[in-house]
């Protein structure tokens, strides 16, 4: 069984498809950390995120990084969401989470094109969001509780931009699978999202 769950940033995907995995006992892999680390490389080798050639070659990075706690900053966040719209480094990330997604057994992945380019087949398609609004004030707290410094209205607004470009990308552009399952979870606490979130997934298998 392959489960695909998509959704912008800060919807609770990750933490949804973490627990779906637990769930059905599958893998879960977060392919956004992917583009996370593509962006990471970028930003050590002090390249430019928006030269499509500069990001191609960071696609050839180390997989020790994608335990680099850096990966989980804002600021790797946004450079992931810029590399991300160049062709090419979707293209020399597909057969990485392809070859997870058909494994045997089946998997979880959370992203932004997993129903709709990764794993058009799969059994269960989920497409988790929330309000803009909704989804700063999580972050916002995440931020804070770890102790940085940023404002609410700067996290909205960055929200806003990674929303226009990850919709707005000619190649993959996020949007939700035609037989998806919506989960709007923006009046719903991080437990209530999961237990529809399964419920649906439950259902969705039938």
């Amino acid at each position: 069984m392959i489960i695909a769950v998509d959704g912008p940033t800060a919807s609770g995907k990750g933490t949804i498809a973490r627990a779906l995995a637990a769930h059905f006992g599958l893998p879960h892999l977060d392919t956004g950390l992917l583009y996370r680390a593509v962006g990471r490389q970028v930003e050590l080798a002090g390249g430019d995120p928006d030269d499509p050639a500069v990001a191609l070659a960071a696609c050839d990075f180390a997989e020790s990084l994608l335990t680099d706690p850096a990966l989980r900053s804002e600021i790797v966040g946004g450079l992931a969401s810029r590399v991300s719209i160049h062709p090419a480094v979707r293209r020399a990330l597909y057969d990485r989470q392809r070859a997870f997604a058909t494994q045997p057994g089946g998997a979880v992945l959370d992203g932004r094109d997993i129903g709709t380019v990764i794993a058009p087949e799969a059994e269960v398609k989920l497409y988790v969001t929330a309000s803009v609004e909704a989804r700063a004030q999580r972050r916002f707290a995440e931020m804070r509780k770890r102790g940085e410094a940023v404002s609410l209205a700067a996290i909205e607004d960055d929200l806003h931009r990674r929303d226009q470009r990850d919709s707005g990308r000619a190649d993959a552009p996020l949007r939700a699978a035609d037989d998806a399952l919506t989960l709007d979870n923006s009046h719903l606490s991080a437990e209530q999202s999961v237990a529809e979130a399964i419920r649906l997934a439950e259902n969705g298998r039938r």
